[in-house]
């Protein structure tokens, strides 16, 4: 059974806050100007961005712009996540009261 890592929620202005499993915020994603999101951690620190990748999956990048994995549509609904090697790491599902619950493994 998956453990429950943390949650994120829509935002007033187009962002997603993100939450650890405590309900603590961990960062936030903000919408980018040529479309997918810049990604910062709870202090405002910019730690990578978030791109549509070819295919209709979301390609994740460090703020050098590497690669650090990707997420993708799961063949039963929710989103599967995988390291930059292709490992899937865990996984998402729409919460009851919107936004996402996310998963381990």
């Amino acid at each position: 059974m998956s453990k429950k890592e943390g949650y994120s929620r829509p935002g007033l202005f187009g962002n997603i806050n993100h939450y650890d499993e405590k309900g603590r915020k961990t960062g936030e994603s903000r919408p980018g100007i040529f479309g997918g999101y810049t990604e910062y951690d709870n202090q405002g620190h910019k730690t990578g961005e978030s791109r549509l990748g070819m295919f209709g999956g979301i390609n994740h990048y460090d703020t050098s712009g590497h690669k650090t994995g990707e997420s993708r549509p799961g063949m039963f609904g929710g989103i599967n996540h995988y390291d930059e090697k292709g490992h899937k790491t865990g996984h998402s599902s729409r919460g009851i009261f919107g936004g996402w619950n996310h998963y381990d493994g």
